[in-house]
């Protein structure tokens, strides 16, 4: 779907569950009351038995703190500032992380002809299509994405893990950094630290790289062993491997930037969640919701949308619904116990 697309499925379903949307209004307080909550908004005030926070956990980008140390001339940006090449000054771009986000831009500055340098730090490489089906469609049939967060080995990394190398095309093609560094993209490894204007890497860049590789390897093993399972080998291409991630033998380890040679970075190092208007203490000091499973520490209180929140899909779109149905199931369940609850003085 299209970003259009999806405009008008919300607005569809806004109108078919008579839902009172209202657009344009940014909270600015949520805090607790006696029966409830009290949600402040720019237009106006709002009180509430239970609320929802559906706002995401990709609110405001993450920078290292190290990016102060980073020379005055040298333009510093994240995603949410950047539009299109032609915005950037003329010379070398250094993008700063590898996941979906990082390697959409590299691709897109290589293509407008800009020398491009990689930071690379962890990160999920996938294919687009795999076996001739679309590799999200495995991931999906498979039951990948069906793993609950009480399944999950490593609650806490899984929830961090970066966004997959992805990116949608009509071509449906591959984006990982061997098709980068054949169009040119200069590849390093994780960017360390500043010291005297110069930037850091860290030595680790194939080591990074061969672990993706494996990663990758064992879920193709997963879908190769469900559609065994299945008997949907004669429906689906034959089993294939990808060639290893072809990292140089010796990448450079630091990179002077007050030669010019870069003239912009882009911090593609992620994002985390904005909680400075929710005025309940349930944010611990990493600035992380407590949370189970989306029940949030404070009666009433409850989220959707963070990731592996119930499943390993629960921030997909179409991933939503069965985490939807069980976190509102307890809001409800939650509600007509208070109704059977004695009237106090």
């Amino acid at each position: 779907m299209t970003a259009a697309e999806v405009v008008k499925l919300i607005d569809r379903f806004a109108a078919r569950g008579r839902v009172r949307v209202r657009t344009g209004t940014n909270v600015t307080s949520l805090r607790r009351t006696d029966d409830g909550y009290h949600v402040s908004t720019s237009r106006g005030e709002i009180r509430a038995r239970t609320v929802v926070l559906a706002s995401g956990a990709c609110n405001l980008p993450t920078v290292p703190g190290f990016a102060q140390g980073v020379p005055p001339d040298v333009e510093q940006l994240t995603p949410l500032r950047y539009r299109d090449p032609a915005q950037l000054p003329d010379g070398g771009v250094l993008v700063v992380g590898a996941s979906a986000t990082g390697v959409q831009l590299a691709a897109e500055l290589r293509q407008a002809g800009k020398p491009v340098i990689l930071s690379v730090g962890e990160h999920v490489r996938l294919p687009r299509t795999y076996r001739g089906r679309d590799v999200l469609w495995w991931m999906d049939a498979s039951g990948v994405w069906d793993q609950r967060y009480d399944e999950v080995e490593d609650l806490t990394r899984a929830r961090r893990l970066p966004s997959p190398q992805l990116v949608g095309t009509p071509e449906r093609t591959t984006l990982d950094l061997n098709a980068l560094a054949a169009t040119g993209v200069e590849l390093v490894g994780r960017w360390a630290a500043v010291r005297d204007g110069q930037a850091l890497f860290s030595g680790g860049l194939r080591n990074v790289c061969a672990l993706a590789d494996l990663k990758l390897d064992r879920l193709l093993d997963v879908f190769d062993d469900w559609a065994a399972t299945e008997g949907l080998d004669v429906e689906v291409d034959p089993p294939e491997r990808f060639a290893p991630t072809q990292a140089p033998p010796s990448s450079r380890l630091q990179l002077d930037l007050r030669s010019g040679e870069i003239r912009t970075i882009l911090w593609a190092t992620g994002f985390r969640p904005d909680y400075r208007w929710l005025d309940v203490p349930v944010v611990d000091a990493k600035g992380r919701l407590r949370h189970d499973g989306g029940v949030v520490d404070s009666p009433g209180l409850y989220a959707l949308g963070l990731p592996v929140l119930r499943r390993r899909k629960s921030t997909f779109i179409h991933g939503i619904e069965d985490d939807a149905r069980e976190v509102i199931d307890h809001l409800t369940r939650s509600l007509a116990g208070e109704r059977r609850a004695p009237i106090r003085a």
